[in-house]
């Protein structure tokens, strides 16, 4: 199998960042943005997905957190789209809700090729540890143009916290779930029985006169069959 990772730089006049991304890992992180609560956000990003990921960004947080939040979403989308690759295999589709106390976040997920964005839902307070919440929804829709994904995504509570935390568990778990391969040997496995059956029904329906023609035996006259059954036919 093909190793399904990726290092991706960018540089900006606003940002410097470094992504490495490992699809098939053991959820192990190593993140430095300068931003406490995102910091933490991709280390669980990372921890429920099963992805070893590095980043590492130096951004213009003197003025504020939005070109940090973005370009980094932006080269994390690039990563996982080149690690990804082709796609062929996986199991493509995904839809994860996850709960955090009061709070509740669902994503709904296509790795498609074809980005799509959609939010629905407010957060409750306005930052959160140095971060500025809509900046969480905007981290969705520039890692799902970049990734090619159709992402859609809902949130609900009380606190801002548990539901950005919902909302980056909730993209975790569809990440990893639409990013596994399926199970070819099952499908295999579903081919050969479908093919078993389709074999014995073409046997078992194999009309009286056909199998008599097959098996040698000379067919008889229209004018010997006008007076006897089909099966009495072929038993005689």
């Amino acid at each position: 199998m093909t190793d399904r990772t990726a290092a991706v730089t960018r540089e900006t006049a606003e940002t410097d960042i470094e992504v490495t991304l490992d699809i098939d890992g053991d959820g192990d992180a190593t993140v430095d943005t300068g931003v406490g609560f995102f910091d933490h956000m991709l280390d669980s990003l990372s921890t429920h997905a099963l992805f070893d990921l590095t980043v590492s960004c130096e951004g213009d947080l003197a003025v504020d957190d939005h070109h940090t939040v973005e370009d980094v979403a932006i080269t994390l989308g690039d990563a996982l789209a080149e690690a990804l690759g082709g796609k062929r295999g996986i199991r493509r589709f995904a839809d994860r809700t996850v709960p955090m106390d009061e709070a509740r976040a669902e994503v709904v997920l296509d790795v498609s090729g074809r980005p799509y964005f959609a939010f629905a839902g407010e957060f409750s307070q306005e930052a959160v540890g140095g971060m500025t919440s809509h900046m969480a929804r905007h981290f969705l829709r520039s890692l799902a143009t970049n990734a090619g994904l159709t992402l859609q995504a809902r949130v609900e509570g009380e606190n801002a916290h548990h539901e950005i935390e919902a909302l980056f568990k909730a993209l975790a778990r569809a990440l990893w779930q639409s990013a596994r391969y399926c199970c070819s040997r099952t499908r295999q496995a579903a081919t050969s029985r479908r093919s078993s059956r389709r074999r014995r029904r073409s046997f078992d329906c194999v009309s009286p006169v056909r199998s008599r023609q097959s098996a040698g035996t000379p067919l008889l006259s229209l004018q010997e069959l006008r007076g006897r059954s089909v099966w009495e036919s072929v038993l005689s």
